[in-house]
Formats: C-alpha cells, sequence, structure tokens
C-alpha cells in the first residue's frame, strides 16, 4: 500500500542517541543529545517540580480535557516569565499565549499561522541551526532560507554580516532567532546587538519568531529572557516559543508554550482565535500534567523561588564544566585554541572538530558527539572531563 513512499532519513540526533543507548562500553559519555546531566550523569528532575507533582497527586481528581489554549493560569505564568510582570503588552493585554507540546508544537502551530496570516513570506533561519527548525517551516509550507550567523574560521558571531542580510530582506519575512544558548555554537548576540538588531527589524518590518529553549541556562532566568523583552520594547510584533524541557526536566511530558505580540489586545483576541484553530485540527488540546505541574511551580512563590535556585545550580555546573575542559585541554594540547569554550554559553559548544574527528571520537573511544562538532557540556562531569579531554587530543593530534 506504501511500498511507493521514499524511506525517510533518520533523525540525526535522536538516532545518535539510541546507538549511545546500545553502546555497551562502559566509560561511554553523551554529549550530543541538548539534554542536562548532573554531576554524576543523571537526568535530574527539579525538586521543585517533585513537590508540586506531589502535591497534584494528593488533590487529583476527574481528568478532563483541557481548553484548546491549556489553563489560563498557565498563560499568564509564562507572560510573567517571559516578559516579567510589570511588562506593558501584558498589561494591555497584547499577548497571545498556548500551552502547546513542547516548544517543537510552539514552532508548528507559529508557523501555521504565519503561513496563513503572510502567505507570501519566508523564513530565515540562523546558519548553522538546529537540525530541526528547517523541517518543521517547511513541513508547514514555507520556503525556508538561511542568513549568515557563525564564522567556522575564527569561532565567532558574524553580525555584521548578519546585519546586512537581514536587512535586505522584504517587509513581513521571518526571522527565526535563538534567544540565548545559540544551537548549536553557543554564539549569542551580546545586548548592545540585540538592540541594533531590534531597531533594524523594526525599520524593516520585519517579524521575529524567537526560540527560548534553554531560559537560565545562559545568565540566569531573567536575563536570558531579555532579548524577548527587548524585541517587544523596540515596538515589534514577533512570536515565541519557549520550552521547559530542560529547565524543568519534563521532557518526556512535552511542555512548551507559543506566545505572540501584537499590536493591540483586539488583535491578540483575532491571533488567539487563529491559534486555537490550528491546534483544535492538530492535537486538539495541550496535556493536562505537564502544563500543571509547570503552573504549580510558576504560581507559588515559595517553589518558585526554589526552581530557580536550582535552574541557578545547572546553570554554574555547567559553566564548571566548560572551564574544567578548557584547562584539561590547555594542559593536554598545549598549541591547540579551545577558549571558543569560554566565549560560548549554554549548554552546547562548536568545537570545529571534523565529522571524522567526531567519527574516531566515537569509534575509539566512545564519546558521542553530534557530526557537526557540537557539543553538549552538561554530559561533562569529574568522572568522564579528563578522559573527554584525552580522547579529543587523540583525535586532533
Amino acid at each position: 500500500m506504501f511500498s511507493h513512499l521514499a524511506a525517510s532519513p533518520d533523525d540525526p540526533i535522536l538516532a545518535l542517541n539510541e546507538a549511545f543507548m546500545r553502546d555497551a562500553r562502559a566509560h561511554k559519555v553523551n554529549l550530543s543529545i541538548g539534554m542536562y546531566f548532573d554531576a554524576t550523569g543523571a537526568l535530574p528532575v527539579p525538586d521543585a517540580v517533585r513537590e508540586a507533582e506531589r502535591r497534584l497527586a494528593a488533590r487529583a481528581g476527574a481528568k478532563p480535557y483541557l481548553p484548546i489554549e491549556g489553563q489560563p493560569d498557565f498563560s499568564q505564568a509564562v507572560r510573567a516569565l517571559l516578559f516579567g510582570l510589570g511588562h506593558e503588552a501584558v498589561a494591555a493585554g497584547r499577548i497571545a499565549t498556548l500551552q502547546t507540546v513542547g516548544s517543537c508544537g510552539a514552532l508548528r502551530v507559529g508557523a501555521e499561522l504565519l503561513r496563513q496570516a503572510f502567505p507570501g513570506s519566508a523564513v530565515w533561519v540562523s546558519d548553522p541551526t538546529w537540525e530541526n527548525h528547517r523541517a518543521i517551516f517547511h513541513s508547514a509550507g514555507m520556503a525556508v532560507h538561511a542568513y549568515p550567523y557563525f564564522d567556522h574560521g575564527t569561532g565567532r558571531l558574524r553580525f555584521e554580516a548578519l546585519c546586512k542580510a537581514i536587512g535586505a530582506l522584504p517587509a513581513h519575512s521571518v526571522v527565526l532567532l535563538h534567544a540565548c544558548g545559540h544551537n548549536p555554537t553557543g554564539a549569542d548576540m551580546t545586548r548592545a546587538e540585540w538592540t541594533q538588531l531590534a531597531a533594524l527589524m523594526a525599520r524593516r518590518a520585519l517579524i521575529p519568531f524567537v526560540d527560548l529553549a534553554y531560559q537560565g541556562f545562559c545568565e540566569g532566568l531573567d536575563a536570558d529572557a531579555a532579548p524577548v523583552r527587548l524585541l517587544a520594547d523596540a515596538g515589534l510584533g514577533l512570536l515565541v516559543a519557549n520550552s521547559f524541557s530542560k529547565n524543568m526536566g519534563v521532557y518526556g511530558e512535552r511542555c512548551g508554550a507559543l506566545s505572540v505580540v501584537c499590536p493591540d489586545a483586539a488583535q491578540a483576541t483575532l491571533v488567539l482565535g487563529q491559534l486555537k484553530a490550528i491546534v483544535r485540527q492538530n492535537y486538539s488540546s495541550p496535556p493536562m500534567h505537564a502544563g500543571r505541574l509547570v503552573t504549580e511551580v510558576l504560581n507559588d512563590a515559595a517553589l518558585r523561588e526554589a526552581w530557580a535556585r536550582e535552574v541557578e545550580g545547572m546553570r554554574l555546573r555547567t559553566n564548571a564544566m566548560r572551564a574544567a575542559l578548557h584547562e584539561v585541554l590547555r594542559q593536554r594540547l598545549p598549541g591547540y585554541d579551545a577558549d571558543y569554550l569560554l566565549r560560548q554559553r549554554g549548554m552546547f559548544s562548536f568545537t570545529g572538530l571534523s565529522p571524522a574527528q567526531v567519527d574516531a571520537l566515537r569509534e575509539s573511544h566512545a564519546v558521542y558527539l553530534v557530526r557537526s562538532g557540537r557539543m553538549c557540556l552538561s554530559g561533562l562531569n569529574g568522572g568522564n572531563v579528563d578522559r573527554v579531554a584525552d580522547a579529543i587530543a587523540r583525535v586532533i593530534g
């Protein structure tokens, strides 16, 4: 019946993670998939989230369908987290928010909205970007192009080239931006660069679509949301997809949100109606448990404070692993420039290793990186950082 269909390629990151799981070598190290691992190599659930789950279990009852957009208190909590309690757009009711099936769901629902509202517009993604960005927008029927972002030779952001390319785009072009912890490079814009870019996009009447998957892992929960707030302050209409997978450890619960900042409250109402129609025709309503967990944590002052401290601990541990790997590589390879580890931010670093070197790390040393050379720093710990550095030294040397 389906023999005429072409074979679909495996997702490169998920397939690599499956290969890691099958690897029988006891000393294997997973630096491929974008998940936060603690100092013991385990996938943690923050204590605040565990407490929220305990409370929900204690008052468990019927499990009806949620509203299409999720619970109102979830949306309120998300807007406060992203924009801050006192932001004018929040107070004016200019932001349409709905709970989604992870941030992937938010990206896809947002792509559907943009295709319907601006059928002639294309989306522009950074070069490079997360592998699934192109696929999500392409499958929603949008043309996908790239703007310059990262210089592989210098390991730095190509900001002037970025601005030149974006400044030449036609009005209503969609520009996908990573708010922090750029995936895969770890190279982020400074606040001054965000300010310059926001003004440029406002002059060109462009539409920012911000992917915020790693809030809390770069400079802190509020600082990592600063680009979102800055774009809104510049008077831009924008979309924001955010995820709770990493900072709340609810990966498999699939909890994210889509927020659309509109010129006024009336347009926000129209947009929310369109978003609900898109969701209804797709998965109908979001998962209950995930949304309730996030709402319980964010809307309880004590739980939110405890959660914020735990996320800060994750950030500091990841930064400590950056510094540790940099120091060991400096000792093992005196002529090797590993300073990119200190310049880049968040969970990822772009190592500059070739696909052949990445293959050698995996096959000979049981160290797993994505073939682009992207490394997930949270997979490092005190028990494996020396071994990883030794392996890198061998494949380079």
